[in-house]
């Protein structure tokens, strides 16, 4: 299968954190999981749209993991 082919999947994903400057997340058990998306500008909307709610709480982050990376680490990355 060419990489064209191949889905790239990303999961949004979000939760309180014990320093804003990391991804060290406090309760693992209170994670907000977004949903996984068939492409990256698909998982931006998504990031943004939870991201730009929780503005005024700096303890609250959002990140996007590229499940595709993690799946198949061999292949040549792309966002």
């Amino acid at each position: 299968m060419s990489e064209e082919a191949r889905s790239k999947i990303h999961l949004v994903m979000g939760g309180r954190v014990e320093d804003p400057r990391g991804i060290e997340f406090e309760n693992l058990s209170e994670i907000d999981l977004v949903g996984v998306y068939p492409n990256y500008e698909e998982a931006e909307d998504a990031w943004r749209s939870n991201a730009q709610r929780t503005v005024d709480d700096a303890e609250m982050k959002y990140v996007i993991v590229h499940l595709h990376k993690l799946l198949a680490p061999d292949l040549p990355s792309e966002a």
